[in-house]
């Protein structure tokens, strides 16, 4: 058996009308694949994803933390549909309207929907998995079971004999609910007395009166050594953070990560450094068409992993850096030397902090009372910003990949909008050259998402700009990237292809069916 933790439990709590707490991503496949083809595939390697399998068994009256079971109504066939759109140009709104639905507890958290209609003969397949079974890198594990390095399938050996994952019975719930219940005083004061020795570095909490004294006397009294000091995490009002609604709209694309590399190698920094300077600059320039840019700058949630190696199930294991964005810096070049400056003292504090005080304000909370997580956020939506948005960079293969012989031509990372940290947020993957861009929103915070889209292409070919230019001051111009950006990457011999909507939306695009 196994019981989710406090964050696993936290995921499925702050989920409300208006909020799904599910991860996804958008692949792109130069091939034919059908719907059986793909079930076909999810059966013969399933044993590589045991979480696929696993549904939620709650204890009753919400006394403990639910558990995880093995679903012996499975079949894989009730989590695959189909759709068809008319165009490639209807795909990032058809996927938006997918995203926006919250998974059934009632089965396992997960669902693939097939889509025909890009042309070209391409599919795309839209995979969402709940965030209490996985985290970034456990769901880039699972995708990586169905991927090949050649059209030709390989060779997978099959399950070995296993025994199902059971939940306890109701009996020995209550009873463990009862154990934890008596020991949760202690538990929440360990917890919380290491969240405290890092209070300044946690959102919201950082704004206190205090915070920062606070948090030096809890880590003076645990024995721990000084720490660096971050600059000032509070986060600004802006026209994306407040509550959000049930709908999500979805924009996407991708820049070569020839490029990314130019700009880093041309101002000693690091890859995320540039990334994280382009989602900067690509706001400045959202906020500032709309005259809305803040004077001081926003604050931005980076997902970090804490995982060690396969683990060969899901589980969370993350924590998050919290870091101004620089938005308020109107030279390109002072706002890219800021990024690095606020990224390299968030990196050396995390270093050496506490990486789990995600987990132990979680864990600090009984069950019960984690259930009014959907109204503490509505409220602190209303208030202030915890953060004014999640950015995230995941490191992907820099090979080709397929799927039952289809080339996978990118992936676009999708992630969660949520009352606190506002209704945009933006994830990358890189993969095979490129640096895939999922861009999610709230349309009612941001009414046109790939006005954000565009920008970021904007923002990397400004920098490729400025690279170029430093190299002649400096006499020396290495070869840069294409300095551009596409959202498809194309196959040998073909033309690039940017699939942004047509000004006029087509009619409306069908539902999904099984």
């Amino acid at each position: 058996m196994r019981q989710l933790t406090a964050l696993d439990a936290q995921f499925l709590s702050g989920e409300s009308a208006t909020t799904a707490a599910h991860v996804a991503g958008l692949a792109v496949l130069d091939g034919a694949i059908t719907r059986a083809r793909l079930i076909e595939l999810l059966r013969e390697r399933l044993h590589l994803a045991p979480p696929l399998r696993m549904r939620l068994a709650d204890v009753p009256f919400g006394l403990d933390r639910p558990y995880w079971t093995e679903d012996p109504d499975f079949d894989v066939a009730d989590h695959v549909y189909e759709s068809i759109v008319p165009s490639a140009d209807e795909l990032a709104a058809h996927v938006g309207r997918i995203h926006a639905r919250r998974l059934d507890r009632s089965r396992p958290l997960w669902e693939m929907h097939l889509i025909h209609g890009l042309g070209d003969g391409r599919v795309a397949l839209y995979t969402k998995m709940h965030h209490a079974a996985i985290d970034g890198v456990s769901g880039a594990e699972i995708l990586s079971s169905f991927l090949d390095l050649s059209p030709e399938p390989r060779e997978v050996e099959p399950a070995p004999p296993a025994t199902p994952t059971t939940a306890p019975d109701v009996r020995d719930m209550l009873a463990n609910a009862v154990n934890r219940a008596l020991s949760q005083p202690m538990a929440s004061v360990r917890s919380l007395s290491r969240a405290v020795a890092d209070l300044d570095a946690i959102p919201v909490l950082s704004a206190l009166p205090g915070a920062r004294r606070i948090a030096r006397a809890a880590r003076s009294m645990l024995g721990e050594k000084p720490v660096p000091d971050l600059p000032s995490l509070a986060a600004p009002r802006t026209p994306f953070n407040g509550p959000v609604s049930s709908r999500r709209s979805f924009a996407y694309g991708s820049v070569a990560l020839a490029d990314l590399k130019y700009v880093a190698r041309t101002f000693g920094m690091s890859v995320n450094d540039v990334v994280m300077t382009v989602c900067a600059s690509a706001l400045r320039a959202w906020l500032e068409e709309r005259g809305s840019l803040p004077g001081q700058p926003l604050v931005a949630a980076v997902p970090v992993s804490i995982r060690s190696g396969r683990t060969g199930e899901g589980r969370n294991q993350i924590s998050a850096m919290i870091t101004p964005l620089a938005t308020d810096v109107a030279d390109l070049k002072d706002r890219l030397t800021t990024v690095r400056a606020t990224m390299n003292a968030a990196k050396r504090r995390f270093a050496v902090s506490h990486t789990t005080w995600l987990n132990d304000l979680c864990s600090a909370l009984p069950a019960v009372l984690a259930r009014a997580t959907p109204a503490v956020f509505r409220l602190a939506g209303l208030v202030t910003p915890g953060v004014n948005l999640i950015v995230s960079n995941v490191p992907g293969p820099q090979v080709p990949l397929y799927m039952s012989g289809a080339r996978l031509l990118a992936y676009y990372p999708m992630s969660v909008l949520t009352d606190m940290t506002g209704g945009l947020s933006i994830t990358c993957l890189s993969y095979d050259g490129n640096l895939d861009f999922g861009v999610v929103a709230c349309p009612s915070r941001v009414p046109d998402v790939w006005q954000v889209m565009d920008h970021i292409r904007e923002a990397m070919t400004e920098l490729v700009k400025l690279a170029d230019a430093d190299h002649l001051d400096n006499e020396s111009a290495p070869e840069p990237g294409n300095g551009g950006a596409t959202d498809i990457r194309p196959t040998a011999g073909t033309a690039r292809m940017r699939p942004r909507p047509a000004p006029t939306r087509a009619g409306r695009t069908p539902s999904p069916a099984r």
